[in-house]
């Protein structure tokens, strides 16, 4: 794959584009919230985390954000190492069609993402907090009790595809791992503030994928 001068990476590897600018709306994203978040509230709170344990999670999110954020772009403007894309990722027809296919699905994820963020709206908050009092069950919520980390981890996926690097599947690795822990806290969090309701709602949704048989008591 050429590649223009100045650490550039060239216009013919579109998935790579595809999915730098996703992941780089996805992140520019979740800072402009931060700032309406701090703006409203004129403190931390719903930005730095209450909870010890999610603490020691965000001492991990942070150079796991970044490391996304910068992977793609390494593997477009760098032909050899460990962050370059490899050979098979541009040499092997079913794999560049699998490629393709995973930067679309990458802005269909990001879309979707955005979408759960605005039916979230002032309920929006990056921590397990005291403050999230209201149970949201319609609209992405129906079915999927994380549809923004389904929908996130989705977009992480895709960009692992598109860029198949060490760096990448690390970052990819860890990730995943971390939506799981923090979404298991949160709903024991969720449980304790809303008891039986968020138990029902437990019962009849999935944590990342609906339910193919709802559970009904």
């Amino acid at each position: 794959m050429p590649r223009s001068g100045l650490g550039v990476p060239s216009m013919r590897d579109f998935p790579v584009y595809l999915v730098i600018a996703s992941v780089w709306a996805y992140w520019i994203g979740i800072g402009a919230m931060l700032v309406r978040v701090r703006r409203r509230r004129h403190k931390l709170v719903g930005v730095v985390p209450e909870q010890r344990r999610e603490r020691f999670m965000w001492l991990a999110w942070v150079p796991l954000a970044v490391l996304w954020i910068a992977s793609p772009w390494w593997a477009a403007t760098r032909t050899s190492g460990v962050r370059a894309l490899p050979d098979f990722a541009r040499a092997n027809a079913l794999y560049v069609a699998l490629r393709d296919l995973a930067a679309v699905v990458a802005v269909i994820a990001l879309a979707m993402t955005i979408r759960c963020w605005l039916r979230m709206g002032d309920d929006w908050r990056m921590d397990a907090s005291a403050r999230n009092t209201t149970l949201i069950t319609d609209g992405p919520y129906a079915s999927i009790r994380h549809p923004i980390y389904a929908f996130s981890m989705l977009l992480l996926v895709c960009s692992l595809i598109v860029v198949p690097t060490w760096p990448m599947a690390a970052v990819a690795a860890f990730l995943l791992l971390l939506w799981n822990l923090k979404a298991r806290n949160e709903e024991a969090h969720m449980k304790r503030l809303h008891g039986d309701d968020y138990a029902r709602y437990m019962q009849r949704t999935g944590r990342f994928v609906p339910r193919l048989f709802a559970r009904h008591h």
